[in-house]
């Protein structure tokens, strides 16, 4: 299906208005997606229209505060088809390190000194820090290794770690600094044996791949709005049961001691919310148009839900294109290392890499003036660039990532790159 897949990308670029601006002369390729990706005009909009014509607090009597009210109970309930739960299971917050943090303090409360927490080696910090500071408490954190050569979670370290006294397991889904995927759900079916809450982060992972959170069967997950189309916010989903008997850290009043307002601290970015299930509808909107190359993968499903599966299906196939041409390029080169897992193994398109010998910012400036945005450093995955690979002084990865609005010339074009870089070195 995938060799034959029909994805049209000319449709999703003219959405984009910041694919008009050029560098030098050049049109600008954002190959910058992992840190966030750009906006199509009709999320914009959705925020805009929520700003001119809903603008209110909430709970009002009004006609604009009831209108704001229901706006984000329709987000809810668009991110509940996103995550395959219910729109009580849904809520918002400032970004996924935020709510991480927040979550943390709400542990904290249940939580006895010697209780322990399992973290990863293969995560961005805001899925470490939040936990590491329950130590203040008393808390032991261990963490998970991973393979240096792969960068992929070492599922016998993992289990070896895991006792009676592991009370969380935060693990990540895809891995930011180079687009492993970790099989989340055979790990947090070895955590619920123990009784483990497991938090999932799926920063990276949303904006490539389809989440069901029931199918993996997770207490948590956290995403980020801003790296699928949408805006600065994060989301989480928080299972009924948990969140029922969780003890938030919330303003002590008296209409927010319910899922999901109890896992809100205070007014909610109202505008940001409604421009994030409009980044949603987006990517829903794409499906309908690749649907029918899908119809197998879509069995069963109906509604919003099948078309928000069809998008990032249709995404997934056509980015992996890119990335899968990339890394067979790059592979080519003397003196350049890919960094991840083979290529059986799943990832996103995410490709990283360093030039032997070379500054990995020193790359990054190069592109910058060939109109080629992309990122390097360690993209706060400290524990795998830094600690593990010991990448730091050599700046870090370069990191090339694929979105659904980016082209073959796209590759072509950093592969050209690159092997000019080179020759100046």
């Amino acid at each position: 299906m995938a060799v034959n897949f029909k994805f049209d990308v000319d449709y999703i670029r003219e959405q984009f208005p910041a694919l008009s601006i050029t560098v030098n002369g050049l049109p600008a390729a954002f190959l910058d997606g992992p840190g966030g990706t750009q906006v199509p005009k009709r999320v914009a909009e959705k925020v805009n229209e929520y700003m001119f014509y809903r603008n209110a607090n909430e709970m009002g009597a009004f006609k604009t505060s009831q209108e704001s009210d229901q706006s984000v109970l329709d987000a809810r309930g668009v991110f509940a088809h996103f995550f395959n739960c219910d729109p009580e299971e849904v809520a918002f917050g400032e970004n996924t390190s935020s709510i991480n943090f927040k979550l943390s303090y709400a542990f904290a409360r249940a939580l006895k000194p010697g209780d322990e927490v399992l973290i990863t080696n293969i995560d961005h910090e805001g899925n470490r820090s939040p936990w590491r500071v329950l130590e203040d408490f008393g808390i032991v954190v261990k963490c998970v290794d991973i393979d240096p050569e792969t960068i992929t979670l070492d599922f016998e370290d993992f289990k070896a770690k895991l006792s009676d006294k592991t009370k969380i397991l935060a693990i990540n889904w895809a891995a930011n600094s180079c687009g492993t995927v970790s099989d989340v759900k055979k790990f947090i079916a070895e955590a619920h044996k123990y009784g483990a809450v497991t938090v999932v982060d799926a920063v990276h992972y949303a904006p490539h791949k389809v989440i069901d959170v029931k199918e993996i069967d997770t207490d948590i997950l956290v995403c980020s709005a801003y790296k699928f189309f949408g805006p600065h916010l994060g989301v989480v989903y928080v299972r009924r049961a948990l969140g029922d008997k969780l003890v938030s850290t919330r303003v002590m009043a008296g209409d927010n001691t319910e899922m999901p307002l109890k896992m809100e601290t205070g007014t909610l970015a109202m505008e940001l919310v409604n421009g994030a299930a409009e980044a949603v509808e987006f990517i829903a909107d794409c499906g309908r148009c690749h649907a029918e190359q899908l119809t197998d993968e879509l069995e069963g499903l109906s509604g919003l839900r099948r078309d928000i599966v069809a998008g990032l299906r249709a995404f997934e196939i056509y980015e992996e294109g890119l990335a899968n041409k990339l890394r067979e390029e790059l592979s080519k080169i003397d003196g350049l290392k890919v960094y991840g897992p083979g290529a059986e193994a799943p990832r996103t398109s995410t490709v990283s890499f360093t030039i032997e010998g070379v500054n990995s910012n020193e790359i990054a400036k190069f592109f910058a003036e060939r109109g080629l945005f992309v990122w390097d450093g360690d993209f706060y995955a400290i524990a795998t660039i830094n600690n593990v690979l010991g990448l730091e002084p050599a700046g870090g990865f370069l990191r090339v990532g694929f979105a659904p609005y980016n082209l073959m010339s796209d590759v072509e074009r950093v592969i050209e790159a690159v092997k000019d870089f080179i020759k100046t070195k």
